[in-house]
């Protein structure tokens, strides 16, 4: 049983997440329980008023996720130096939090709760100047020293003294340079010298071409000043370390208020996560008591579009003024009938939902609420029929039903949608009576939709149990949302077939099965005329399936095959040809591989007819018989011939 899932709260929750900015906030929505604490429920409904009324009055406010901040902090506490890019990210983080102080303190001139919370928020300017001065597009400033600045100026002398050598030498060997400009190799400025002249130029090959024909000489001028230039970049290095170690260890010195910056940053993004998604659904502030009364007033379940959505009143845990039976005992339960479609469940789901989101500190889609807190809430909505369990639709609503009345107490709030239903009508009657009581002996609030009568009739007799009906409307077919309590509501399935047109013989049938002949002839059929009755009557073309047509077989089976044709022999698949035709066994003779065997025929496949093989009048001696054979059957058919003709099998 998943409640937060059947009145789809977990929708809500997916809305509400996204109008957080960090991952502290959505995780804590994702995790979001009841508040069982009425202390700690009103703070948090009176958190997102407020949160609500500054963003209306001040816009959105400053947030940010802080896991970067969060990374730096582990790196500081490990010790380790940190880099330009976690710097500026410190930085970053404090702009937010200077921002996000600006926006609280404006909201103080509302007299706005929330906008105290600027005094637990320190944006140590300090820190962000020292960072800002020292560090730039995640580099270390030219000037965040006077001794940096002194290196990298000397260092720009240098590579320029190393360009300007190497372009003298250029000038003066002009001939013996393979081109008219020097280049960098492994961070040495080079000439470019033709092979033939690499002693013309003084220096230290350091590379040459693809080709070997030109060589790439560093100039003995020019590497005095690529030693010097090594040995500022060590003096680089070690004056930005100093730089980094020096910042790093200002923001060891300051964790703990940047980790109560980033705890009061993410407490107010859940807080203001609040009060934005109060803004997009419309919602209002509900009342809360403890007297076990549920009142709403135009709720709308939040999902729904706002512009088609029906409002909802709703009210349970008050003495019915209209009947005395009533007045004695609170309503604690509610069961609700109407048509198919008439919005039963929506009803139940927009209760539910309400109440749930209330106490998790939210506001509500309504005009007017006035909700009690509850212990629990308990759902069985839809068929809940499991397969891998071997759970049909009935067995997994009793076996829901009674997880709920183990769990059941004063303090719940129960909805059940189609009490009873999934089995024979007449037991899950007694069943769904059954249920009813013993959510009446638990003193819990409850909804249930049911169609059964009996069940209606059980409400109307049953002090603390009260019918309701969703209306309806019959010509257009549509629901209209509306909920009306103290009336028992019709199921209407007879009238909307009517409607939909089944044929006023089904409709007779169907009313005589259900409530007698007496019933059927009372009944007043929607007006259609005779050729309106016939359409309804007449069935529409439908597809047919095409079966597979069988051919004749021939049942002589000698003229099967004939002598020449090329045939496959099963189940080795080889191709022979027939030698003897199929006799009335159904055996024929084969010629495969130079052998002939006897084979049944349905162990062979025609593949070509022989008088596509072969000419008219072909001899098939020529295959089957030896040249022995040949000859001497040609010699006896000449004169008298002595001898034997043998057939090889």
């Amino acid at each position: 049983m998943n409640t937060e899932f059947q009145i789809e709260f977990n929708k809500i929750q997916d809305m509400w997440a996204e109008l957080a900015a960090t991952d502290y906030a959505k995780e804590r929505i994702r995790e979001v329980k009841v508040i069982l604490d009425e202390k700690e429920l009103r703070r948090e409904l009176r958190d997102t008023t407020d949160a609500r009324d500054m963003v209306e009055k001040l816009g959105t406010p400053p947030l940010q996720n802080v896991n970067e901040l969060s990374e730096v902090i582990t790196v500081v506490e490990k010790g380790d130096c940190l880099t330009p890019y976690q710097l500026e990210r410190v930085e970053n983080v404090l702009v937010v939090i200077e921002r996000l102080r600006s926006y609280l303190a404006r909201g103080k001139q509302y007299n706005n709760p929330l906008a105290y919370y600027d005094e637990n928020l320190d944006s140590m300017d300090y820190l962000r100047d020292e960072i800002v001065r020292q560090i730039r597009n995640e580099m270390v400033d030219d000037r965040a020293t006077k001794e940096l600045f002194e290196i990298r100026t000397s260092m720009i002398d240098a590579e320029n003294k190393m360009k300007q050598k190497a372009e003298q030498i250029i000038r003066s060997h002009k001939d013996c340079m393979a081109d008219s400009f020097y280049s960098l190799r492994s961070g040495r400025v080079c000439v470019p010298v033709k092979k033939e002249y690499k002693f013309k130029v003084p220096g230290s090959v350091i590379d040459k071409s693809a080709t070997g024909s030109t060589l790439f000489v560093e100039p003995e001028g020019v590497s005095r000043y690529f030693e010097e230039m090594e040995l500022l970049k060590i003096d680089e290095e070690n004056e930005v370390y100093k730089i980094l170690y020096t910042l790093t260890a200002m923001v060891a010195d300051a964790t703990e208020a940047l980790k109560e910056n980033m705890r009061m940053m993410e407490k107010l993004d859940y807080i203001f996560s609040k009060g934005k998604l109060s803004i997009d659904l419309d919602c209002v502030e509900p009342r809360i008591n403890l007297d076990r009364r549920i009142k709403l007033k135009e709720a709308r379940h939040p999902l729904m579009d706002k512009a088609v959505n029906v409002p909802l009143n709703f009210s349970l845990g008050e003495s019915s003024e209209e009947n005395s039976r009533y007045s004695e005992e609170k309503i604690r339960g509610v069961v609700i009938t109407g048509p198919n479609t008439g919005g039963k469940t929506v009803a139940i789901k927009t209760v539910m939902l309400a109440c749930f989101m209330a106490q998790c500190g939210l506001h509500v889609t309504a005009k007017e609420a006035d909700v009690c807190m509850n212990s629990n809430y308990l759902s069985d909505i839809g068929d809940g029929q499991n397969l891998s369990e071997n759970l049909s639709t009935f067995s997994a609503h009793i076996k829901n039903v009674l997880d709920i009345l183990k769990k059941v107490n004063r303090e719940s709030f129960v909805i059940m949608d189609e009490l009873g239903s999934g089995t024979d009508p007449t037991e899950g009657m007694g069943i769904a009576v059954a249920i009813l009581e013993e959510l009446k002996k638990s003193e819990a609030n409850f909804l249930v939709t049911t169609h059964y009568p009996e069940v209606k009739d059980y409400a109307e007799r049953t002090s603390g149990i009260v019918n309701a009906r969703m209306t309806f409307n019959k010509e257009t077919l549509r629901p209209t949302y509306k909920m009306v309590i103290g009336e028992a509501g019709e199921s209407c399935a007879f009238y909307i077939a009517d409607r939909l047109g089944m044929s006023r013989d089904m409709l007779s049938t169907a009313i005589e099965a259900a409530y007698g002949k007496d019933a059927a002839g009372s009944y007043e059929f929607s007006e259609k005329s005779d050729t309106e009755e016939r359409n309804r009557n007449k069935k529409e073309a439908s597809p047919k399936i095409t079966k597979i047509q069988k051919k004749h077989k021939d049942t002589n089976v000698t003229t099967l095959y004939n002598i020449g044709d090329s045939v496959m022999v099963y189940p080795d698949k080889k191709i022979g040809i027939v030698c003897e035709p199929v006799d009335k066994k159904g055996v024929l003779r084969v010629q495969v591989a130079g052998k002939k065997i006897y084979i049944n025929h349905k162990r062979v496949k025609l593949l070509v007819r022989a008088e596509e093989l072969y000419p008219e009048d072909y001899d098939f001696s020529i295959i089957f018989d030896s040249v022995e054979n040949r000859k001497l059957s040609h010699d006896m058919g000449r004169k008298l011939t002595e001898g034997t003709i043998v057939h090889n099998d």
